[in-house]
């Protein structure tokens, strides 16, 4: 009988014998609580990530071998920046600064799945994700170190594969984020009060001229969402574009309740036959 397997994403160092694992397991007859002690191990150090892996069963006596995927290059930038998500808007909003040490770690780890042929290529794909997350790379836009990198910098840490960091420069990592954090939450408050200014001078005004309008000053689509509800949102138009209010509890629908008026005025009627 052929090999059997189970692929699943786990949490690292936090799998268990539920799904998704335990119901794959289950039916293979193999001893699921070792399979999850192993794969916990393995994955220890991918704490707070979800992790693929494979368990690979030998129906013929039951035993298993198991290989670790590494997670995603976003979900490891996100660990090693510290940091909950990347940025929802990262053309305008940087959440977190990386050093090239950091980079090359990542690169390193995910050395079997990026297409890169060098360490030097693949740190570069690594800061090419950066800059889709809105994460500065030394001190800068990821693309500008993207630059750098292809005019010679950072040529000597890549070529000793560098990674480690100082505990001082971990902190000033730290205090980066903390000033990042502290320059969005001023852009957003000021782009707010753009925004509510506009839409209380266009008062009245179709929403899409208002939103053309909000658009035209630069206020992103997650704050215009926000300030401007999107048509229908509050209340979902029928099929003949009248609101879709859903009745009160207990109460019948209009057309039910207008259907049931005349035999509420013929109850009179028997009255005064009686």
């Amino acid at each position: 009988m052929a090999k059997q397997t189970v692929q699943a994403l786990v949490e690292g160092g936090k799998a268990t014998a539920g799904p998704p694992l335990g119901p794959g397991l289950g039916p293979m007859g193999v001893n699921i609580g070792q399979v999850i002690a192993e794969i916990n191990r393995k994955t220890a150090s991918f704490k707070g990530m979800q992790v693929p892996v494979k368990v690979i069963v030998e129906p013929a006596d039951k035993t298993f071998e198991i290989t670790i995927g590494t997670p995603p290059a976003s979900a490891l930038i996100v660990k090693e920046a510290n940091i909950e998500k990347g940025s929802g808007n990262p053309k305008l909003d940087k959440v977190a600064d990386l050093k090239i040490e950091q980079i090359i770690k990542i690169a390193k780890m995910k050395e079997d799945s990026l297409s890169g042929s060098t360490l030097k290529s693949r740190v570069k794909e690594i800061i090419g994700t950066c800059n889709s997350m809105g994460i500065l790379v030394e001190g800068k836009p990821a693309v500008e170190t993207l630059k750098d990198i292809g005019q010679g910098s950072y040529a000597e840490e890549i070529a000793a594969e560098k990674t480690e960091l100082t505990a001082e420069e971990l902190r000033q990592l730290e205090e980066e984020k903390k000033r990042l954090a502290g320059e969005m939450m001023k852009r957003r408050e000021d782009l707010l009060n753009r925004a509510k200014a506009i839409i209380e001078a266009m008062a009245g005004k179709e929403r899409g001229e208002i939103k053309g309008k909000l658009v035209q000053a630069g206020i992103p689509s997650a704050i215009i969402d926000e300030l401007l509800p999107v048509e229908g949102a509050a209340a979902p138009k029928g099929k003949e574009g009248a609101p879709a209010t859903a009745p009160a509890a207990g109460k019948a629908p209009a057309g039910k309740a207008a259907a049931a008026k005349p035999e509420k005025a013929a109850k009179p009627e028997k009255a005064e036959k009686k």
